[in-house]
């Protein structure tokens, strides 16, 4: 089975052949979490990309630069003139191709190729496995910052990629909408906590963004697999799917996922449970 959408994926052995593209742009978007408790605590991967990254990527910042300073909740999604400022100040303008990569997870990568796209950008793809893959592959890394000019990046925005709060609430019991957790599946069930109160949007299924990668090698896994992870909890006939998870990031994978497939119509909720368990008057199931 083949990928409906393969442009949005690139491998370790196509980026090294194209790395000297002039129209070719490459962004890290590290982040660790980690959980103390029922808090979990960001980090930026800066440090990391610091001490070795692919030869002439840049360094994309989700926790500040690409968020909304104004937003009570993390990694919420930036104006289109924030986001705009930020990447033109990468290098990266509408003429590129971008590829995203990180090392952890690959749900940084995925948020980053997710914001493009809202923002007007469909020249975006994720690197298969990111750093660990281009490791793997024996290719070079680097500690040279990159050298792309400074450019202009004009965002266009794409509302239909993103779900707001008031979209989930309509969609509560509507069948023509699938919506899915991308969180663990003890998060799903209420059994952890994290944010303001435990469980989740009421009708939605769980399809934990881990599950759409090998844990082995950090790569996606196979199309039929993918498939039939999707097809398990109804979201491939549905004429609408929404992804959300804990703050935007996760519900990104499971979007890439469904959107390499070919469904045409995902939307991630960026609040997610940060902002929708905030609100004591929204519902919310456990078990």
């Amino acid at each position: 089975m083949e990928l409906a959408r393969p442009e949005y994926l690139v491998e370790a052995d196509w980026l090294a052949a194209h790395a000297d593209d002039p129209a070719l742009r490459i962004l890290e978007a590290t982040v660790f979490l980690q959980r103390e408790g029922d808090r979990l605590v960001r980090r930026s991967g800066r440090a990391e990309y610091e001490q070795g990254h692919l030869p002439g990527a840049a360094f994309a910042d989700l926790i500040e630069a690409l968020s909304d300073p104004t937003s009570p909740f993390p990694f919420m999604l930036p104006p289109a003139e924030q986001f705009a400022r930020v990447v033109g100040q990468l290098g990266v303008g509408n003429e590129h191709r971008v590829v995203c990569y990180d090392r952890a997870q690959g749900m940084w990568a995925t948020r980053l190729w997710w914001l493009f796209r809202v923002f007007g950008h469909e020249h975006v793809a994720v690197l298969n496995g990111g750093f660990q893959a281009w490791v793997a592959g024996g290719y070079p890394i680097s500690r040279e910052p990159p050298a792309w000019p400074a450019t202009t990046f004009h965002a266009r925005f794409v509302p239909a990629l993103l779900a707001t709060k008031e979209e989930v609430c309509a969609a509560l019991g509507d069948s023509a909408i699938c919506t899915i957790n991308a969180l663990a599946p003890e998060v799903h069930r209420g059994e952890v906590g994290g944010y303001a109160r435990r469980g989740r949007i009421p009708g939605s299924v769980n399809v934990p963004a881990a599950t759409v990668f090998d844990p082995a090698t950090g790569r996606l896994r196979p199309p039929e697999e993918l498939r039939a992870l999707f097809q398990a909890v109804g979201a491939l006939e549905r004429p609408r799917v929404i992804t959300y998870c804990g703050g935007g990031i996760a519900a990104t994978a499971d979007a890439f996922a469904l959107t390499l497939l070919g469904h045409p119509n995902v939307a991630v909720y960026d609040g997610s449970l940060s902002e929708w368990t905030a609100d004591p008057a929204l519902p919310l199931e456990v078990g």
